[in-house]
């Protein structure tokens, strides 16, 4: 495989991506960023932790999608992230979509 071919493959992968995207965007209530992460999920619990000084974040959600192109399956019932980096969530509106 060149790296022409390569290139054109994870154009498509990510043109996929964004026509699921878009797909899906009307299901959930919430968009959730993390660093590694873009999330749409409908219920999201953050839990501020603290361990030997060092302050970090517990996310959890529920009925979420990934944005991941290598991920086989988006569609994910509970995730559990752990970060030291700020979360970012927005909840979506209706009028939004």
């Amino acid at each position: 495989m060149s790296a022409e071919d390569l290139e054109k493959y994870e154009t498509e992968m990510e043109l996929q991506l964004y026509r699921e995207y878009r797909d899906v965007v009307g299901l959930f209530s919430y968009v959730i960023e993390t660093e590694r992460r873009f999330y749409l999920a409908n219920d999201y619990q953050i839990e501020v932790r603290n361990s030997a000084g060092e302050i970090f974040f517990e996310l959890t959600l529920r009925d979420a999608w990934v944005w991941d192109m290598f991920r086989p399956a988006r569609f994910v019932k509970n995730v559990r992230v752990v970060t030291f980096k700020d979360i970012n969530v927005e909840e979506l509106t209706k009028a939004e979509l």
